[in-house]
């Protein structure tokens, strides 16, 4: 038999280096590579190839999913990759044909030139995550590359709820806290006296309003969070009745100014299981479009936190909300039994059907840690990096714990 030739790849940045990796022969390079980007397949315009016995991969289709800005030159040739982190922007530039790029100005020998294949601009695996801080690994056996996205700055939203003080500390850390002491009530009433959402007791110099005041002055914006799962028809009993929903509306307001928040996180869940969908679409876009028109003089922002497209639920209408709201936050949870993780492939689909109707910029991703663990969220939080979204939002502070809080610092800074 003919022998094949090992070839090699190049692993993350160590310490002390590259640690080279082996990849498949030629033969099977074309078209039997699976291409794994935070644990969830990438898909590529043209497969990877070997040339020369270097890996070469889609240039533009790995940068854009990690968030780095490619511009293409056609008369020079020439691609263009500005990173911007928090050590500063690296630019990259490469022209096809060429072994020489620069990184920053300074010229960098390639092991291969960049070829254009089939309309697609291909390079070295191995310069890119050199060059970018992915990390890269190969396993032969299922003739599969996994690239690890570098850590990058997102919006940070966290959830606070009743049995959270144990995490308390973890607050600084956020851009945002939701602070979940306050509910509709049975008959449709806010209240903050529930007995799943309430307003906490002081416990000696610690009181709620110590907390909220704490998590301003560390720079992290508290927000008053209103919960409603509508089992008992709350909010439907709310949002069919405008004297009642003026109230609540009066009484969210006058709270969150009262106790120092800066801004309402609206959890009201349950509507368009049954009934007119779109009808309760209208009803609920009434209730926020009137909530804004007072929580925006009193200087509050508004957060809406809504069912994925792809569940149950039917009664929100994406983009309609995104107008009347600061960002929205998709619940990509509780598809299955949540004591696993959520599958991957349910929350990629309930992010682009999200982005079909609105800007990535205010769009936020749930991730509940009550259903992930340290093996599994920085696929979740990979997700919202790849699809440039906002941020992420954590279900809830209380549940993480240190192995999760250590794996999610590596993807996202903290």
């Amino acid at each position: 038999m003919k022998r094949l030739s090992k070839l090699i790849l190049c692993a993350a940045i160590t310490m002390s280096g590259f640690t080279a990796l082996p990849v498949q022969p030629a033969q099977a390079a074309a078209g039997s590579v699976t291409i794994m980007l935070d644990g969830y397949p990438l898909p590529f315009p043209a497969a990877p190839t070997v040339m020369n016995g270097t890996t070469m991969v889609p240039f533009r289709a790995i940068s854009e999913a990690l968030g780095i800005k490619v511009e293409w030159n056609q008369t020079a040739k020439k691609i263009t990759a500005t990173n911007t982190g928090a050590l500063g922007s690296k630019v990259v530039t490469l022209t096809l044909g060429s072994t020489t790029a620069t990184v920053n100005g300074a010229a960098v020998k390639l092991a291969v030139a960049p070829q254009n294949i089939r309309g697609t601009t291909m390079i070295p695996l191995s310069f890119f995550g050199q060059q970018f801080g992915a990390g890269v690994s190969w396993n032969q056996a299922t003739k599969t590359v996994s690239i690890t996205s570098p850590q990058r700055d997102l919006y940070t939203l966290g959830f606070y709820a009743q049995k959270s003080y144990g995490e308390v500390s973890l607050i600084p850390s956020f851009d945002a806290v939701h602070f979940g002491w306050s509910r509709l009530d049975r008959s449709g009433q806010f209240t903050t006296s529930s007995t799943d959402f309430w307003w906490p007791k002081a416990d000696g110099d610690v009181t709620p309003e110590s907390i909220v005041q704490n998590a301003a002055a560390a720079g992290t914006a508290p927000y008053l969070m209103v919960y409603s799962g509508d089992k008992e028809l709350e909010l439907t009993k709310n949002l069919e009745d405008p004297v009642l929903q003026q109230q609540t509306i009066s009484s969210i307001v006058s709270l969150a100014t009262e106790k120092g928040f800066q801004g309402i996180g609206l959890d009201l869940e349950g509507l368009g299981l049954t009934g007119d969908k779109q009808l309760v679409q209208s009803q609920f876009n009434t209730f926020v479009k009137n909530l804004a028109a007072v929580a925006r003089p009193a200087g509050l922002k508004l957060t809406v936190i809504l069912p994925p497209l792809n569940g149950s639920f039917k009664g929100y209408d994406y983009k309609t909300l995104a107008s009347l709201a600061d960002d929205l936050v998709i619940m990509a949870y509780a598809y299955e039994d949540e004591s696993r993780p959520e599958p991957l492939a349910m929350v990629d689909q309930g992010i682009r059907l999200a982005l079909e109707q609105v800007s990535k910029d205010k769009l936020i991703l749930g991730i509940s840690v009550f259903s992930e663990d340290e093996t599994s969220v920085n696929a979740k939080i990979g997700l919202a990096k790849r699809y440039g979204l906002k941020g992420i939002a954590i279900w809830r502070l209380g549940l993480i714990g240190q192995p999760v809080w250590n794996e999610m610092s590596k993807s996202v800074e903290l």
